[in-house]
This record gives C-alpha cells, sequence and structure tokens, in this order.
C-alpha cells in the first residue's frame, strides 16, 4: 500500500477535534486510508452511498449516540448533509459528558457544499484535510514522469501498463459527467460539460474567460460560471488567483484555470505515453500545472498561492506569501535551456519578494544570477516538508 502523507496530520487531527472532515475528489484514496484506521482503534463506518448504511441513519440522533465511544466515519457525507446537524448536537452532548475530540471521521468528494453545510452547523468543532491525489515525494524515486503523465490517482498511477492507465482515466471521467456530477445538478448536460473541461484542458493554465468559452459552447456567461464552479468544488479544476493590491500597475485580475491532476489533463487530451506528451503543445503548461499541484498540496496553514501579471508583460507563475508576511518568486520551466524571462524579473522588481526560486525537472540545487536559486521540485518540497518556515 501507498503510505500518503496526510495519514499522520489525520491522527494528529483526530487527537486536536470532535469532528474532522477528509475531502478530495473520488478514487483519490479517501476511503482507503480512513479505513487504515478500522485495525487501530473502535470504528463504525457507514457508506452513505450504501443503501443499507443509510437505513440505519433513519433515527441518526439515536443511533450515532449508541456508537458514540467509536470513531463514527461516515463516507460521502455529502449524499446526507442533514446530519450535519445531528451532529452538533451529539458532539456537544459528548463534551459535556468529556469526550471532547475523535468522535467523527467525515468524507467527501464536493468541497462547496460541504464546507457550507458544515461551517454553519459545526462552527468550531470541525477541521479540514484536503487529500490531493499523489505528489513526487509520495512515490519512489525514479517514477517522477510516470506520476507525470499519469497523475496521482493511486488506481491510475499504479496500473499495468500506460494503456491500462488511460482507460481506467477515461472511465474516471465518464463517471464523473454520467453520475457525479448530476447528483449535483441534474440540468448540466453532459456533453456540453465535457467538451468545456476539454477546452478548458487544451487552455491548461490560461486566463479564464467565460465570455469566451460561452461564445464557443453557444451558452451564456453565467452557465459557464456555473459550470466552472461546479468542477471547481468537486476538485477537478483549479481557479488560480492574482495577486493584486492598490497600485498604479495595469494587472491582469482574471484567474488562471488548470485541470487539477496531470493525469486527468492528458486522459482529457488523449495523451497516451511520454513520447505523445512530449509532442504536443500542452507540454510546458502541463508541466507547469503538475509542478503547482504537488507544491499547492505541500504548502503550510496560512500560506496562499497566486500569479502575478502586468498588462505591461511582467509576470510569476506563482507568487506564495506566507503567515510571517515573507513572499516567494517561482518561475516553473521544464528545462533550463529555458532562460528566465524578462518578465520575470520585472515581477520582482514590482513586489520585491525576499526568496525567487527557478523550479525545474532536474535535481541539482545552484545560484543563477539576481538572487534566484534553481532547484528541483523534489528538493523543493523535500525542503517544506524539513522546514516549513522556508515558506
Amino acid at each position: 500500500m501507498l503510505k500518503r502523507n496526510d495519514a499522520n496530520i489525520l491522527k494528529e487531527r483526530l487527537t486536536q477535534f470532535p469532528v474532522v472532515a477528509l475531502i478530495g475528489p473520488r478514487q483519490v484514496g479517501k476511503t482507503t486510508l480512513a479505513k487504515t484506521l478500522l485495525a487501530q482503534r473502535p470504528c463504525l463506518y457507514l457508506d452513505l452511498e450504501n443503501y443499507n448504511d443509510v437505513a440505519m441513519l433513519s433515527d441518526p440522533i439515536q443511533f450515532l449516540s449508541m456508537n458514540i465511544d467509536k470513531l463514527i466515519i461516515l463516507d460521502e457525507i455529502q449524499r446526507k448533509p442533514d446530519l450535519f446537524v445531528s451532529l452538533r448536537g451529539i458532539v456537544d452532548e459528548a463534551k459535556q459528558n468529556g469526550r471532547k475530540v475523535g468522535q467523527f471521521l467525515i468524507l467527501g468528494s464536493a468541497s462547496g457544499e460541504l464546507l457550507r453545510q458544515s461551517s454553519e452547523s459545526l462552527a468550531g468543532r470541525i477541521a479540514y484535510i484536503e487529500m490531493a491525489p499523489l505528489t513526487i515525494d509520495e512515490v519512489r524515486k525514479g517514477n517522477n514522469n510516470t506520476l507525470w503523465l499519469r497523475g496521482g490517482y493511486p488506481d491510475s498511477f499504479l496500473a499495468g501498463s500506460d494503456e491500462h492507465s488511460l482507460l481506467w482515466r477515461q472511465m474516471f471521467i465518464k463517471t464523473y459527467l454520467e453520475r457525479d456530477i448530476p447528483f449535483f445538478n441534474p440540468r448540466f448536460p453532459t456533453e456540453t460539460l465535457h467538451r468545456l473541461w476539454t477546452m478548458i484542458a487544451h487552455q491548461q493554465g490560461g486566463l479564464y474567460n467565460a465570455s469566451q468559452f460561452a461564445a464557443n459552447l453557444s451558452i451564456s456567461s453565467p452557465t459557464i460560471e456555473r459550470y466552472v464552479g461546479l468542477l471547481t468544488d468537486l476538485f477537478l479544476i483549479r481557479r488560480l488567483a492574482p495577486w493584486f493590491l492598490n497600485t498604479n500597475k495595469r494587472l491582469v485580475k482574471s484567474s488562471k484555470l488548470y485541470i487539477r491532476d496531470s493525469g486527468i489533463l492528458h486522459a482529457l487530451l488523449n495523451i497516451i505515453n511520454l513520447n505523445a506528451l512530449f509532442g504536443h503543445p500542452v507540454l510546458g503548461a502541463s508541466f507547469e500545472g503538475y509542478v503547482i499541484d504537488n507544491l499547492l498540496a505541500h504548502l503550510p496553514i496560512g500560506a496562499e498561492a497566486y500569479f502575478y501579471r502586468t498588462i505591461r508583460g511582467a509576470e510569476l507563475d506563482l507568487y506564495i506569501r506566507n503567515l510571517h508576511g515573507q513572499s516567494y518568486a517561482i518561475e516553473i520551466k521544464r528545462s533550463l535551456n529555458q532562460t528566465l524571462s524578462r518578465g520575470f524579473y520585472s515581477a520582482c522588481e514590482d513586489l520585491k519578494p525576499e526568496h525567487k526560486y527557478l523550479i525545474y525537472e532536474g535535481e541539482k540545487t545552484f545560484p543563477l544570477q539576481h538572487g534566484v536559486t534553481a532547484i528541483g521540485l523534489v528538493e523543493f518540497i523535500r525542503m517544506i516538508l524539513m522546514n516549513h518556515a522556508i515558506i
């Protein structure tokens, strides 16, 4: 079994909060991770997509109260959002009886509705952990390109061949379009949403322009907003916000859109293997999105990530600020043959970051001119994990 970084975080949060929410896309490994707790402590696992398990909750307060001596794991909680009010009462009563932490672990694959429901009912009682697909530090050395090509969903990454991996991802996309998305909004046409998802893939890392998508799909801009919002809530795409303050600079204020998993990106574009990837126009944008996914999965609490771009061409792929007010300018290049642009240095002049990095595909760390450090993705993540003060 793959060892996941979130395992220790999950155990720690269960000693700090009465309710812990483990959220992330389907098939990312939430249930597998949760079930490892079954062998470590008394637990009750309920799958809210299983009719028999749901039937046990016909009187949720009575049933859950009867089992409050166990850690109760509720999988796919977004299928039964009315449970949140019941959880609050049970948690508060248990607190009065001396049990303050580790009562419920809830798993969900839709962030927006889950966060809204739980924040209203369980404010101050719940901690959130977002579980990402596998990251580069969770796989064996030498599998970096496989992870980039196939993405971080365990079944895709571990498939016996690139062909089987691609088939798994194609079925993953099909399931989302035909089952999961209609559950949240049955009025969204499957074909239209698939076309939008694919268009975003072709423009990986591009500026979000709802009007352009609307024109290409012959639908309204507000409808595009709803589609993009749902894909974001389901952890399928990322909206990377621009950094801007009150300034006389003319800044780009649209978000960037990324397909969140490189393997799903490649499946949407029918990229089957590394040879096809290296010959595809999306190569650079794919690597950029892959690095961003890996980095953002490791950011410590309170750190925030943006991109920066001005109308005159100053640009940063990533601009990260931490709780201590320090800032980091990051440029992402697959190869060191690609030199840093004038736009990067112009952005650094605008923002005056304390730290400047070029993240590339290699392994060595060495200084470049003007205070920039070239560093490999694996080493940069290792630095974050060893010392969160870096960011």
